[in-house]
């Protein structure tokens, strides 16, 4: 398993694994929650990762040389595999927001797992993720090892052989197994002036791919997102066609559950939530502001304010119109979340006074976790989503979600019928202010429901998620891709 980010690492693994924390986004918990399952169904696991001394808390100058010596041996002689830069060990952060150090970053990576740890762990298979690991499968299908290459995120960088060369990477064996911006000559004719795309390559190298829903896979090969660039598109489509390509949900972090999650006021589950939930609803509120009333609906939006992909235009063009609406109700909406939309939120709070009815706070660990425990719905009106987690996690603390019908929201939401006693929340198909405020009516329509309706609703949706989005099915259906992708002969290039 490459990738540049991880929460965690399972114990036996190596005596170091515990404190291997470094995360930006989804990606992290997904690589640390299915290298587990992995792990605990008895794969021999292996993880590369960069060695990121300051998020990892590793002072090797305060290091008595014995114990050095003992720590440098207990990594050498575990399943963990450092990458070691410089460029590595002083960060706070796993992404730079400057594309250069990103190459920098990426190149080093990629040198190490290319030049030291696949020679060491000589792997059957390598599975990779996203384009900081995206010239791995053209080395592997050089060097015969099968290659999964996952794609979590549509985001590339390009560069020139030459430049990936000044990094340490020798590309001269396998850069006819990468993507070129244009159709190569011969090595010597583009080394310096035809870009490599890094995404493309690690996708048309690959002996198989993955998206993290099978709805945006079918997305992308059919066209529909036009910020997915024409190559992209068609290198995925040509892995799909060819039966080399399928979609996996990701599964909430296993500490994102109510029974056992130290960030709540009191812990339940799927037969303890009524009261549990109002009492976490007070501590909330409470905390942040927000009138305190346990019987108000609450809407939370767990996503970060990306106004490209999330959606927030959407809240915010009703806000002031659901607010009023269901102001007899008492409705609330809890935003605790960072990015460039805040501010707009803040400033509608701000002109109509909504301050005991909707919150906006900064992205805290803490304080989100309690909010899905006091919220009734949360709020994902995205314009497109790879997969999503806060809708599979909301559902185990039964926090209904409130989603626009696209990937992976398609895959994880089926709209409530009370009748059938099916669905897990609220799908809307049109994707502007009228088809969110649509969804929200009927989230509101089933808050309104008798209590016993209700109760016998969100038990059924939590015990439903609990056996449907878990890291033991996730790894089960890549261990399914595994086997397959051993199972077939490689075509060397």
């Amino acid at each position: 398993m490459v990738t540049p980010e991880i929460t965690y690492l399972p114990e036996g693994m190596g005596n170091m694994g515990n404190i291997m924390r470094a995360k930006a986004g989804g990606l992290a918990d997904v690589s640390a929650s299915l290298v587990g399952a992995l792990f605990r169904q008895g794969a021999d696991v292996h993880v590369a990762l960069p060695h990121y001394r300051r998020m990892f808390h590793i002072d090797v100058g305060k290091l008595i040389s014995d114990e050095l010596r003992v720590y440098m041996n207990h990594l050498h002689n575990s399943r963990i595999h450092l990458a070691e830069d410089r460029i590595f060990y002083y960060r706070d952060a796993v992404y730079s927001n400057y594309s250069d150090d990103s190459f920098r970053q990426a190149m080093a990576f990629q040198r190490e797992v290319i030049n030291n740890i696949i020679p060491v762990v000589e792997p059957d298979l390598i599975h990779c993720n996203d384009w900081m690991t995206g010239l791995i499968p053209a080395a592997a299908r050089r060097m015969g090892i099968p290659c999964l290459f996952t794609v979590h995120n549509i985001h590339t960088q390009k560069a020139t052989l030459d430049a990936i060369e000044d990094r340490g990477i020798d590309a001269a064996p396998f850069w006819q197994n990468l993507y070129f911006e244009r159709p190569p000559y011969n090595y010597e004719e583009s080394r310096s002036t035809n870009l490599v795309d890094q995404l493309a390559s690690g996708i048309f190298a690959a002996h198989f791919i993955n998206t993290v829903s099978p709805t945006f896979l079918r997305e992308v090969v059919d066209g529909q997102h036009s910020f997915v660039p024409a190559n992209i598109r068609q290198e995925m489509a040509n892995k799909y066609h060819s039966g080399c390509a399928t979609g996996i949900l990701n599964s909430p972090d296993e500490d994102c559950n109510p029974e056992i999650d130290q960030y709540l006021e009191i812990k339940y589950n799927a037969d303890t939530h009524v009261h549990a939930k109002q009492v976490n609803k007070i501590a909330f509120q409470a905390r942040t502001g927000l009138k305190v009333d346990q019987n108000a609906p609450l809407f939370f939006w767990p996503s970060r304010l990306d106004p490209v992909q999330k959606g927030c235009s959407l809240l915010s063009d009703i806000m002031y119109n659901v607010v009023h609406k269901y102001w007899d109700a008492g409705l609330q909406i809890a935003i605790v979340a960072n990015g460039s939309f805040q501010k707009v939120f803040r400033d509608i709070v701000a002109f109509h006074d909504f301050y005991e009815r909707v919150t906006v706070c900064d992205f805290d660990e803490g304080l989100s976790h309690l909010a899905f425990a006091a919220s009734d719905f949360i709020l994902m009106p995205s314009l497109f989503e790879p997969c999503g987690l806060p809708q599979m996690t909301s559902q185990y603390y039964g926090s209904l979600p409130v989603v626009h019908d696209t990937g992976g929201l398609h895959d994880t939401v089926e709209h409530l019928n009370l009748i059938d006693h099916t669905g897990n929340g609220f799908r809307f198909e049109n994707y502007d202010d009228g088809g969110l405020m649509w969804g929200m009516d009927e989230a509101m329509r089933f808050f309104r429901q008798p209590e016993n309706v209700k109760e016998k609703e969100i038990s059924r949706v939590m015990r439903e998620a609990k056996q449907r989005f878990n890291h033991d099915v996730t790894a089960q259906a890549y261990i399914k891709i595994y086997e397959t992708m051993l199972s077939r002969p490689l075509v060397q290039h």
